[in-house]
């Protein structure tokens, strides 16, 4: 057996920029409701990853200008990355610029 390197760890690499990763798919959450858009955005990683593992996706949550108390969408859809869909999703970069987030799928 050769000597082992040392390995990559899994979560993100900055040199391997995920924005500039070209989508396979997007979802735009632009009019859903706080609770439309939590079930809207854990079908669409679900489907996603049993289609193509390691695909890269877009979600699109707007900057929250149109939210009277600020942005919503935002904040929901981090948790979600973080939380309950953390085991879907290899890693993400948040879009401040055009109100998005980028996805690699598991």
């Amino acid at each position: 057996m050769g000597k082992r390197g040392r390995g990559r760890h899994p979560v993100f690499d900055s040199s391997d920029s995920l924005l500039d990763a070209r989508a396979e798919a997007e979802l735009d959450l632009h009019g859903l409701s706080a609770a439309e858009a939590q079930v809207a955005v854990r079908t669409f990683l679900q489907s996603w990853q049993r289609r193509k593992a390691g695909a890269v996706v877009l979600i699109i949550t707007g900057k929250g200008k149109g939210s009277a108390n600020g942005p919503v969408l935002r904040g929901l859809v981090k948790t979600l990355l973080q939380g309950e869909l953390r085991a879907s999703v290899a890693y993400w970069q948040m879009d401040d610029g055009e109100g998005a987030y980028k996805v690699r799928l598991r």
